[in-house]
């Protein structure tokens, strides 16, 4: 299927690996010129060698910045304002109920999951709205719809973002704009193996066995980047063009799964 995105600019956060590196290849696949931005200049590099080894004909720029930190995202966006399409992906929020997460590593997560993703929408919606035209495709994730005392702050992260995609993106038609969410389930990345080891370390006792964890998800297995990639691409295409204010979740069935007895 032609998404017809050739040509257009991209924007993605926290594209240095996982999800994040897998969107910027799908969009770099369908003819976007790819604008990949990250905290580590060297894994930067090394993502933008992959994409261009992949996808020879490919455009393919990066910016280092350490999204956390407010001062950095009015200069993405001046570097960068012309994107049509801004990818929010930078951020991980660590496992841990209320106890396990104290106040100062709960508000540095935030700095970059939370508020980073606000502050990059705010920077590029000024400029979009000016255009009357642009997508933002927040990727969130589906422990602000499953919650979890194990991953409260993380639940807390994701809901808050889940309603300020939602709000926005309600409204965002009057300027043109489009604004929607994709909530992944387990995704093979290293990220993934961070969480079930320490469910398996609660579980079993055992970190190492997180493995098996695997076997008990929808279909045997976690969803692979690629397949939020394409989900991604597809929104932030034109055959998607009446799609505002939603957020498809891709977890094989997880958020609505029936309780365990």
């Amino acid at each position: 299927m032609d998404l017809k995105l050739a040509g257009r600019k991209a924007v993605i956060t926290g594209a240095s690996k996982g999800i994040g590196f897998a969107v910027a290849r799908q969009l770099a696949e369908e003819g976007c010129r790819v604008v990949l931005v990250s905290r580590d200049p060297g894994r930067l590099g090394a993502a933008r060698a992959a994409i261009r080894a992949a996808v020879p004909e490919a455009e393919v720029a990066v910016m280092a910045a350490d999204l956390a930190r407010d001062e950095t995202h009015a200069p993405l966006a001046e570097a960068h304002g012309d994107a049509d399409i801004l990818v929010n992906n930078a951020g991980a929020i660590p496992q841990g109920d209320l106890l396990a997460v104290d106040q100062a590593r709960w508000r540095e997560a935030w700095d970059l999951k939370v508020f980073g993703f606000i502050g990059v929408t705010r920077a590029f919606y000024a400029r979009m709205a000016a255009r009357r035209a642009g997508v933002i495709v927040n990727i969130i994730g589906m422990g602000g719809e499953r919650l979890d005392v194990n991953y409260l702050a993380g639940a807390a992260g994701n809901a808050s973002l889940m309603a300020f995609t939602r709000a926005l993106g309600g409204a965002s038609h009057r300027d043109g704009v489009r604004v929607v969410g994709i909530n992944p389930g387990p995704i093979a990345t290293g990220r993934m193996e961070t969480r079930l080891r320490a469910i398996a370390a609660r579980r079993f006792g055992d970190a190492e066995r997180w493995r098996e964890l695997t076997a008990e998800m929808p279909f045997g297995r976690p969803g692979r980047p690629e397949e939020i990639a394409a989900a991604a691409a597809f929104l932030a295409s034109d055959l998607s063009a009446w799609t505002s204010g939603t957020i498809l979740t891709i977890d094989g069935g997880l958020a609505n799964a029936p309780p365990e007895r």
